[in-house]
Parts: C-alpha cells; structure tokens; sequence
C-alpha cells in the first residue's frame, strides 16, 4: 500500500514538473513575439481604416432626425379563409428634416412577411411598407405586430394587421357524417 502511494505521488510531481517547464517554454515565446510585433494604432473615426465611418467629421447627436409619418398604422382584413394569402401596404412620409433609413421590419409570427424599402428616404418624401399574411393553420380572430426599426425619433414603429380567419369546416360525405375530435 505505502510503495503504491510513494509511485502515485512520483507520477504526480513527474507530470506537475513536466507542465511547469512548457509554461515557462511557452511564456519565453510570447515574450520574443511581443518583442518583435510593432505596436500600431488605428484611428476608430478614420474612414480610411472603418469601412463603417462614411466621414472624418464628428456626428452631431442634437441633428434633426427623421421622422416617419403614416397615413395608418392598422388595417383590419375582415373576415377571410384559410387558404388565401392576403397583402397590404402600409404608405409612410418622413416629415423630418434628414434622411430615413429603416434598418429591419420585423413581425411576431412567420406567417406574417414585411418589405420595406432599403434605400433611403429623403426628407418629404414617400415610401412603403408591405406585409403578407399567410393564413393557413389558423383559425379564428388574429391580431399581427409589425416592429419598424429606424433612425427615426422613436427609433421604433410598431403596424398591427387584423383578421377573422374562417375555418374549413369537414361537409359529410356519400359515407355519412363526418366526426370532428
């Protein structure tokens, strides 16, 4: 029992002697590279080395900022059936004083698809919002949140589409009635 605890413990201070020579084989290393790299600086605001800087100028965070104006922010569908995919387009203008630029149109469902436009929209200027709402699978009253994210003030704009979503209803056949669970 004590010549097996005597090896274990030979073994243990062999593998714990054998880690600490390839830590310091390791930090010499790093020390050499460290050594030898130049150190260099990169301008954040530079736009020859930020492909994400359109200019050397500072940003002015009081600038006016766009504003999206609807002409509606709801639209109710009626009553509609399953299989019918139904479209609306929501019509918008930037009263603001500076171009819009809608980031991301996102809903709260994939049965619900928005499309926005991807180039900016001049101050004064029209745009459109496009959402397709599938409804297959569902029945019943529905209610969609479309979120609007912009460098508008709010940063975002919410859309709501509505529907009442009639079901396909089993007609008894040659065979007799049909059984609904």
């Amino acid at each position: 029992m004590k010549k097996q605890f005597v090896i274990a413990m030979l073994l243990a201070a062999g593998f714990w002697t054998a880690g600490c020579e390839k830590t310091k084989e390791t930090e010499t290393a790093t020390t050499t590279t460290e050594e030898i790299a130049p150190v260099t600086t990169v301008a954040t605001n530079d736009p020859a080395t930020n492909p994400n800087v359109a200019s050397a100028e500072p940003v002015n965070p009081n600038a006016p900022k766009p504003v999206m104006t609807f002409k509606e922010t709801e639209h109710d569908f009626g009553t509609i059936k399953q299989d019918k995919k139904v479209q609306h387009t929501f019509m918008f203008t930037n009263t603001g004083k500076s171009p819009l630029v809608i980031e991301n149109a996102s809903a709260t469902c994939g049965c619900t698809v928005p499309e926005w436009p991807k180039e900016p929209i001049a101050p004064g200027a029209t745009g459109k919002i496009t959402v397709e709402f599938d409804p297959a699978g569902k029945v019943g009253q529905q209610s969609k949140q479309i979120t609007i994210t912009a460098n508008t003030d709010p940063q975002v704009n919410q859309l709501i589409i509505k529907t009442n979503i009639e079901g396909m209803v089993p007609q008894a056949g040659a065979s007799g009635p049909v059984r609904t669970n």
